[in-house]
């Protein structure tokens, strides 16, 4: 008897990963669900602290006794704080290159982050 429905797309799909073809447009994946214990271990690794400090927030004067958060330090207030791109990225530290000028404040909090950062020898 001929099947006329829709094809299985499993059967379609090799039973072994050896079973597929050369040119590896099928491969085979085994599609796994979590089991009770790997939820356990997902939460638990979840409600852990940071191990290290999240980075601070940039902020910049806007207007009298008022701060608002800025979208990331200046060039300028890096340099200031003795950081440059590279370890400003290795930290997760966001850079704002559209940013001119330097907060005080911003520099401050950057270098006490960069001596707290410091892994001791």
């Amino acid at each position: 008897m001929l099947r006329t429905g829709r094809k299985n797309k499993e059967s379609e799909l090799p039973a072994k990963p050896d079973d597929a073809t050369e040119n590896g447009s099928q491969m085979f994946i085994a599609m796994t669900t979590w089991q009770k214990r790997d939820w356990r271990q997902f939460y638990e690794l979840a409600r852990r602290p940071w191990r290290r400090h999240r980075p601070p927030r940039p902020v910049y004067p806007s207007g009298l006794n008022r701060v608002a958060p800025a979208q990331g330090y200046s060039l300028s207030e890096l340099d200031d704080a003795g950081v440059d791109l590279d370890l400003a990225e290795a930290l997760g530290l966001p850079v704002d290159a559209g940013r001119i000028g330097v907060y005080g404040p911003n520099v401050t909090v950057l270098r006490e982050f960069i001596r707290s950062s410091r892994q001791p020898l």
